[in-house]
């Protein structure tokens, strides 16, 4: 059994000025924003949620973006309201987001 039962990796890649990169659409601080969505909800911790920051996982043109596990879901994201469905969603109810799946 893994120790979290989701375990979210968010693309915070920052690359040079012009080039296209997680980092540039906002990504460090919508992954600050979900671990206080997800700590305010009571999902973190063990058997449950842990978000990390993760270098670039290789698909920026996509960006920015999210992969939850074990489900290998990725995601793409714009703002709050994004992220507020993805956590409430795929991470509380375990419903998958088909309209920011990519």
């Amino acid at each position: 059994m893994s120790y979290f039962k989701h375990h979210v990796f968010f693309c915070c890649n920052q690359r040079p000025e012009g080039e296209t990169c997680c980092a540039a659409h906002g990504a460090v601080e919508l992954h600050a924003y979900a671990k206080d969505r997800i700590g305010a909800l009571g999902l973190n911790g063990k058997g449950q949620v842990r978000a990390n920051k993760a270098g670039c996982l290789g698909r920026c043109d996509e960006g920015p973006l999210l992969v939850v596990y074990p489900e290998e879901t990725w995601y793409t994201f714009v703002d709050k309201a994004d992220i507020d469905e993805i956590v409430e969603e795929h991470l509380q109810h375990g419903r998958i987001v088909e309209r920011l799946k990519i």
